[in-house]
């Protein structure tokens, strides 16, 4: 690629940036509570504020799951973090984390209908965090754990799962997971490789890869046929540092002893020798992945290059260096593997059949559906995974979730197929239908030219 293509593509790459600089305090955040109920005097107000709403009140204190039919518990998410794993920026605190919680309930909303509140916690405590959350439930039908740093990610996970009365997800665990499945599954059809052939090397060792090593093992790859290097290496039996450790983060020691079955030692270049997929989600680049890297690999390698905001390896030094298929966490460039294509219609096919929780196959199913939607509209090299403009994807996403859940017997509620999927498919409209009004009247103002 010659020097005047890779300086436009660059420039390209720096604009999101420089627009969110400049848009951000002219509107002063992205999100703000709008009532649902009509309006027209203050004597509405006898209605939906006192006398008239110590009826529901008495209602729930007698029968407390009719709150889901009396308030908007039913539909509302709590985003939560500490602000200790902010994208790619790390611990950066829970203010300066406040702008992805406020995007990720601009997503929610936009994209799965789901009404979500952006709470960053002043603490960093684990404990805290999860007792924070518990006093939570009654007001929230779901909470998305958000920007949480490993290993204690985890920790959190797994105890509110366990203890909670409604779902809780953390989508850089689960969320990224679900949709690099997605992702693989179609570009393994695409080059002609079997899920339970192929050998995967990981590069990152933290929450989102531990993850996405559990749920791609829980769908059909061999975890003996998978590599992960964290910023010192190979991860395997010797890592003495990592034993010291074990306690404190199991779930990397875990990965020291079920997967690298060769032993390999050393670095990605070594990982890399002979592999069909690389799934990378570690420290933000260029220049993390090398082209030589890329050469190592076997014949029509595959590369998830996900770190934000930059890719460990640009696209398209991936593609000189060989690779068939590659894949980023950019909107700019092909094949976008990004949590946003996940957690809206997951959440919404939660919601709608009031399920207690978010299983492993519920994930799988969402993968499954997501990865169809693309094979139905026509697979390419630069074609994957659909985008976030295709909103079919989310009611079908929360329809594959729904059913699942019914299945696996953890949903309140029963629906049909075909109830499922109108139920998704008003509410996202509904909530795009809403903003396309407010955009139009003026009320949200035109975004000002540069």
């Amino acid at each position: 690629m010659d020097e005047d293509t890779v300086k436009k593509l660059l420039d390209k790459a720096k604009k999101p940036v420089e627009d969110s600089m400049r848009l951000h305090p002219y509107y002063k955040g992205k999100i703000e509570i709008v009532p649902k109920v009509p309006i027209k005097s203050s004597k509405d107000f006898s209605v939906w504020y006192t006398p008239g709403v110590a009826e529901p009140c008495r209602a729930i204190n007698k029968e407390k799951e009719l709150v889901y039919e009396y308030t908007n518990k039913w539909n509302n998410i709590a985003v939560v973090s500490d602000g200790t794993r902010v994208l790619g920026l790390g611990d950066i605190g829970p203010e300066a984390g406040l702008p992805v919680m406020e995007g990720k309930a601009m997503l929610f909303k936009y994209l799965g209908g789901v009404d979500a509140v952006p709470i960053c916690l002043d603490t960093k405590d684990p404990d805290e965090i999860i007792k924070v959350c518990k006093w939570l439930q009654p007001s929230f039908g779901g909470i998305n754990l958000e920007d949480i740093a490993n290993p204690k990610c985890f920790y959190i996970l797994d105890k509110m799962r366990d203890t909670f009365e409604i779902p809780v997800w953390h989508d850089d665990q689960q969320g990224t997971a679900t949709v690099v499945l997605a992702g693989l599954i179609n570009a393994l059809e695409l080059v002609g490789k079997r899920i339970n052939d192929v050998k995967v090397v990981m590069v990152g060792a933290g929450a989102a890869n531990i993850a996405t090593e559990r749920l791609i093992t829980f769908a059909g790859i061999n975890p003996e046929n998978i590599i992960v290097l964290d910023s010192k290496g190979t991860l395997h039996p010797n890592r003495e540092d990592l034993y010291i450790e074990k306690d404190k983060n199991p779930y990397k020691w875990n990965l020291c002893v079920t997967t690298n079955k060769e032993g390999i030692i050393g670095g990605i270049s070594d990982a890399l020798n002979g592999a069909d997929v690389l799934i990378s989600l570690s420290k933000p680049g260029p220049g993390v992945i090398k082209r030589k890297e890329i050469k190592c690999m076997n014949n029509d390698p595959i590369v998830f290059a996900m770190a934000n905001p930059i890719p460990e390896i640009w696209p398209w030094e991936a593609k000189d260096a060989g690779a068939r298929i590659v894949a980023t966490g950019r909107s700019d460039f092909p094949n976008q593997i990004n949590n946003s294509l996940g957690f809206p219609g997951i959440f919404r096919g939660v919601l709608d059949v009031r399920a207690k929780s978010i299983t492993d196959e519920m994930c799988v199913a969402a993968a499954e559906g997501l990865a169809e939607v693309a094979r139905e509209k026509g697979l390419t090299e630069d074609y994957i995974i659909p985008d976030m403009d295709e909103w079919d994807v989310y009611p079908k996403e929360a329809v594959a979730v729904g059913m699942t859940a019914m299945k696996q017997g953890v949903a309140k509620i029963k629906l049909t197929r075909d109830e499922l999927y109108e139920r998704a498919k008003e509410m996202i409209k509904r909530s795009r239908d809403t903003i396309s009004l407010l955009m139009k009247s003026g009320i949200i103002k035109n975004i000002p030219e540069e």
